[in-house]
Protein backbone atom coordinates (compact mmCIF):
# COMPACT_ATOMS: atom_id res chain seq x y z
CA UNK A 1 0.00 0.00 0.00
CA UNK A 2 1.14 3.73 -0.83
CA UNK A 3 -0.27 6.80 -0.27
CA UNK A 4 0.68 10.49 -1.18
CA UNK A 5 -0.12 12.87 1.25
CA UNK A 6 0.79 15.83 -1.16
CA UNK A 7 -2.24 14.75 -3.22
CA UNK A 8 -4.11 12.77 -1.79
CA UNK A 9 -4.12 9.77 -3.14
CA UNK A 10 -3.78 6.07 -2.52
CA UNK A 11 -1.06 5.30 -5.28
CA UNK A 12 -0.89 1.51 -4.92
CA UNK A 13 -3.48 -1.46 -3.02
CA UNK A 14 -2.64 -5.18 -3.52
CA UNK A 15 -4.48 -7.52 -1.35
CA UNK A 16 -5.13 -4.39 1.45
CA UNK A 17 -7.75 -6.21 3.28
CA UNK A 18 -6.84 -9.39 3.50
CA UNK A 19 -6.21 -10.58 7.28
CA UNK A 20 -2.39 -10.99 7.79
CA UNK A 21 -0.07 -12.62 11.27
CA UNK A 22 0.64 -8.86 12.79
CA UNK A 23 3.75 -9.87 14.33
CA UNK A 24 5.25 -6.80 15.75
CA UNK A 25 3.92 -4.52 13.02
CA UNK A 26 1.27 -3.62 15.79
CA UNK A 27 3.08 -2.34 18.38
CA UNK A 28 2.11 1.34 17.52
CA UNK A 29 -1.33 -0.19 18.13
CA UNK A 30 -0.68 -1.00 21.94
CA UNK A 31 0.92 2.62 22.41
CA UNK A 32 -1.90 4.17 21.06
CA UNK A 33 -4.25 2.31 22.87
CA UNK A 34 -2.34 3.18 26.52
CA UNK A 35 -1.90 6.59 25.51
CA UNK A 36 -5.83 6.61 24.81
CA UNK A 37 -6.97 4.76 28.38
CA UNK A 38 -4.13 7.53 29.98
CA UNK A 39 -6.65 9.85 29.42
CA UNK A 40 -9.51 8.48 31.47
CA UNK A 41 -7.57 6.57 33.95
CA UNK A 42 -4.46 6.88 36.75
CA UNK A 43 -1.94 5.79 34.03
CA UNK A 44 1.27 7.94 34.44
CA UNK A 45 3.70 8.08 31.66
CA UNK A 46 6.83 8.63 33.58
CA UNK A 47 10.37 7.40 32.94
CA UNK A 48 10.03 4.02 33.80
CA UNK A 49 6.80 3.93 30.93
CA UNK A 50 9.05 5.62 28.56
CA UNK A 51 11.85 3.46 29.03
CA UNK A 52 9.39 0.29 27.95
CA UNK A 53 7.79 2.15 25.34
CA UNK A 54 11.07 2.95 23.52
CA UNK A 55 12.18 -0.52 23.71
CA UNK A 56 8.96 -1.79 22.63
CA UNK A 57 8.82 0.26 19.71
CA UNK A 58 12.40 1.47 18.69
CA UNK A 59 13.89 -2.24 20.06
CA UNK A 60 10.84 -4.08 19.71
CA UNK A 61 11.40 -5.85 22.85
CA UNK A 62 8.83 -8.06 24.01
CA UNK A 63 9.13 -8.00 27.19
CA UNK A 64 8.56 -4.52 27.50
CA UNK A 65 5.95 -4.55 24.91
CA UNK A 66 3.67 -7.48 27.40
CA UNK A 67 4.84 -4.84 29.94
CA UNK A 68 2.68 -2.01 28.26
CA UNK A 69 0.16 -4.38 27.54
CA UNK A 70 -0.70 -4.99 30.91
CA UNK A 71 -0.31 -2.09 32.10
CA UNK A 72 -3.32 -1.18 29.24
CA UNK A 73 -5.28 -4.05 30.80
CA UNK A 74 -4.19 -7.31 28.28
CA UNK A 75 -5.22 -8.06 24.90
CA UNK A 76 -8.96 -8.41 25.16
CA UNK A 77 -9.03 -4.34 26.50
CA UNK A 78 -6.84 -3.10 24.35
CA UNK A 79 -9.09 -4.22 21.14
CA UNK A 80 -11.85 -3.02 22.78
CA UNK A 81 -10.22 0.29 22.50
CA UNK A 82 -8.96 0.25 18.96
CA UNK A 83 -12.54 -1.56 17.79
CA UNK A 84 -14.44 1.16 20.11
CA UNK A 85 -12.78 4.49 19.61
CA UNK A 86 -11.03 4.11 16.53
CA UNK A 87 -13.49 1.46 14.28
CA UNK A 88 -12.69 3.59 11.06
CA UNK A 89 -8.74 2.79 11.62
CA UNK A 90 -8.91 -1.24 12.78
CA UNK A 91 -11.09 -2.74 11.00
CA UNK A 92 -9.44 -6.34 10.48
CA UNK A 93 -7.03 -5.77 13.28
CA UNK A 94 -7.66 -8.74 15.97
CA UNK A 95 -5.53 -8.41 18.80
CA UNK A 96 -6.16 -11.77 21.10
CA UNK A 97 -2.76 -12.55 22.77
CA UNK A 98 0.28 -11.38 24.54
CA UNK A 99 3.94 -11.78 22.59
CA UNK A 100 5.54 -15.18 23.27
CA UNK A 101 9.12 -15.38 25.35
CA UNK A 102 9.61 -17.06 21.90
CA UNK A 103 8.91 -14.09 19.85
CA UNK A 104 6.43 -16.23 17.72
CA UNK A 105 3.23 -14.62 17.91
CA UNK A 106 1.08 -16.06 15.29
CA UNK A 107 -2.51 -15.20 16.22
CA UNK A 108 -2.70 -11.51 16.42
CA UNK A 109 -4.15 -10.21 13.17
CA UNK A 110 -4.43 -7.27 11.36
CA UNK A 111 -4.51 -5.89 7.23
CA UNK A 112 -2.08 -3.95 5.75
CA UNK A 113 -5.28 -0.86 4.92
CA UNK A 114 -5.53 -0.98 8.64
CA UNK A 115 -1.61 0.36 9.44
CA UNK A 116 -2.67 2.64 6.29
CA UNK A 117 -5.47 3.99 7.82
CA UNK A 118 -3.23 4.03 11.12
CA UNK A 119 -0.13 6.04 9.66
CA UNK A 120 -2.78 8.22 8.00
CA UNK A 121 -4.46 9.49 11.25
CA UNK A 122 -0.82 9.14 13.02
CA UNK A 123 0.19 11.75 10.58
CA UNK A 124 -3.24 13.96 10.69
CA UNK A 125 -2.66 13.83 14.75
CA UNK A 126 -6.18 12.22 14.72
CA UNK A 127 -5.44 9.65 17.41
CA UNK A 128 -4.50 9.69 20.91
CA UNK A 129 -0.64 10.27 21.89
CA UNK A 130 0.19 11.12 17.57
CA UNK A 131 3.19 13.39 18.22
CA UNK A 132 5.02 10.84 20.69
CA UNK A 133 4.63 7.96 19.00
CA UNK A 134 5.69 9.74 15.74
CA UNK A 135 9.03 10.94 17.83
CA UNK A 136 9.15 6.78 19.02
CA UNK A 137 9.12 5.73 15.73
CA UNK A 138 11.46 7.78 14.17
CA UNK A 139 14.28 6.50 17.10
CA UNK A 140 16.93 5.21 15.28
CA UNK A 141 16.36 1.08 14.48
CA UNK A 142 16.05 -1.44 11.62
CA UNK A 143 13.87 -0.80 9.18
CA UNK A 144 12.93 -2.83 5.23
CA UNK A 145 11.96 0.84 3.71
CA UNK A 146 15.00 3.06 4.20
CA UNK A 147 17.80 1.33 5.25
CA UNK A 148 19.07 -0.40 1.99
CA UNK A 149 16.69 1.16 -0.73
CA UNK A 150 19.63 2.87 -1.72
CA UNK A 151 17.06 4.94 -4.50
CA UNK A 152 15.69 6.43 -1.73
CA UNK A 153 17.96 9.65 -0.53
CA UNK A 154 20.46 10.12 2.72
CA UNK A 155 18.45 12.22 5.36
CA UNK A 156 14.89 10.97 4.40
CA UNK A 157 12.85 10.93 7.69
CA UNK A 158 11.35 7.84 8.34
CA UNK A 159 8.85 7.43 10.53
CA UNK A 160 8.21 3.19 10.50
CA UNK A 161 8.09 -0.18 12.69
CA UNK A 162 8.59 -3.77 11.34
CA UNK A 163 7.26 -7.27 11.87
CA UNK A 164 9.17 -10.33 11.52
CA UNK A 165 7.95 -13.86 12.71
CA UNK A 166 9.10 -17.35 10.56
CA UNK A 167 5.86 -16.62 8.31
CA UNK A 168 5.57 -12.93 8.09
CA UNK A 169 8.46 -10.37 6.99
CA UNK A 170 6.96 -6.87 7.20
CA UNK A 171 7.39 -3.25 7.61
CA UNK A 172 4.83 -0.09 7.93
CA UNK A 173 5.78 4.03 7.88
CA UNK A 174 5.96 7.24 6.92
CA UNK A 175 8.81 8.70 4.33
CA UNK A 176 9.30 12.54 4.00
CA UNK A 177 11.41 13.43 1.19
CA UNK A 178 12.27 16.68 0.28
CA UNK A 179 12.60 18.99 -2.90
CA UNK A 180 16.06 21.45 -3.52
CA UNK A 181 13.58 24.15 -1.28
CA UNK A 182 13.07 21.79 1.21
CA UNK A 183 9.59 21.51 0.74
CA UNK A 184 8.50 17.97 2.10
CA UNK A 185 6.36 15.07 0.39
CA UNK A 186 5.29 12.77 2.89
CA UNK A 187 3.67 9.26 1.75
CA UNK A 188 3.22 5.95 3.57
CA UNK A 189 4.89 2.58 2.43
CA UNK A 190 3.43 -0.39 4.36
CA UNK A 191 4.72 -3.92 2.58
CA UNK A 192 3.89 -7.13 4.59
CA UNK A 193 4.71 -10.78 2.69
CA UNK A 194 3.39 -13.79 4.41
CA UNK A 195 4.58 -17.10 4.12
CA UNK A 196 2.25 -20.10 4.58
CA UNK A 197 4.78 -22.57 6.10
CA UNK A 198 7.63 -21.54 8.73
CA UNK A 199 10.60 -20.90 6.64
CA UNK A 200 13.24 -23.35 7.87
CA UNK A 201 16.05 -20.51 7.42
CA UNK A 202 14.43 -18.19 9.29
CA UNK A 203 17.98 -15.56 8.88
CA UNK A 204 17.76 -16.24 4.87
CA UNK A 205 14.27 -16.02 4.45
CA UNK A 206 13.99 -12.39 6.40
CA UNK A 207 16.62 -11.12 4.52
CA UNK A 208 15.65 -12.02 1.25
CA UNK A 209 12.09 -11.08 1.68
CA UNK A 210 13.36 -7.73 3.53
CA UNK A 211 15.65 -6.96 0.33
CA UNK A 212 11.93 -7.60 -1.93
CA UNK A 213 10.63 -4.44 0.33
CA UNK A 214 13.83 -2.49 -0.06
CA UNK A 215 13.00 -2.73 -4.00
CA UNK A 216 9.79 -1.72 -3.97
CA UNK A 217 10.34 1.19 -1.46
CA UNK A 218 13.08 2.29 -4.55
CA UNK A 219 10.02 1.26 -7.05
CA UNK A 220 8.06 3.77 -5.17
CA UNK A 221 10.35 6.27 -4.52
CA UNK A 222 11.05 6.69 -8.54
CA UNK A 223 7.57 7.04 -8.72
CA UNK A 224 6.83 9.96 -6.33
CA UNK A 225 10.05 12.03 -7.35
CA UNK A 226 9.22 11.29 -10.38
CA UNK A 227 5.37 12.79 -10.05
CA UNK A 228 6.37 15.78 -7.71
CA UNK A 229 9.91 16.51 -9.91
CA UNK A 230 12.27 16.41 -7.02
Amino acid sequence: SVYDFTTGEKLVDINEDVSFQAASLVKPFFALAFFHQSKKSNLNYGPQTKRHMQRMIQNSNNASTNWIMRRVGGPKQIQQILKKHYPKIFQHTRIVEYIPASGRTYRNKASVHDYSRFLYALWKNEISGAKEIRRLMALPGPDRIYTGADRVPAGTKVYNKTGSTAQLCGDMGILVIKDDQGKRFPYTLVGVIEKRNRARNYTRWIRSRGNVIRSVSNIVYDGISQYHKI
